[in-house]
Parts: C-alpha cells; structure tokens; sequence
C-alpha cells in the first residue's frame, strides 16, 4: 500500500511541471489558427511603380 501510495505522490509532483512543459509547448502551435484568421496581421511591402525603363534600356542594348 504504501509504495501505490509513493508511486501516486511522485506522480503528482511531477504532473504540473509536465503540464507546464506541454503548455509552452503547444501555445504556438494554437496561436497559429488565431493569427491566420485576423485579416489586419498581414503585412505587405507598398507595390513598386513601374516604369518601363528596364524594357528601353533591354531594346536599346540589343540593337547596339
């Protein structure tokens, strides 16, 4: 009875750590969902203005 009783004790002394470790653990792996599914958390770089002047530069090179 007594070892039943010392295997429950060291069980339970070692359960919230464990369960501490499972947190840290699983916390990015369940912030991910949340992350995806707000709209305003993607950030983007501004669209550059294009203006022709590789193609110029291209033609004018080959017909040189």
């Amino acid at each position: 009875m007594n070892r039943i009783v010392a295997n429950v004790l060291k069980t339970l002394r070692v359960l919230p750590r464990a369960a501490l470790i499972l947190t840290v653990l699983a916390a990015p792996v369940l912030a991910v969902p949340t992350m995806r599914a707000d709209a305003g958390s993607t950030i983007e770089a501004p669209a550059l203005k294009k203006t022709g002047v590789g193609f110029v530069l291209l033609v004018s090179l080959r017909r040189g």
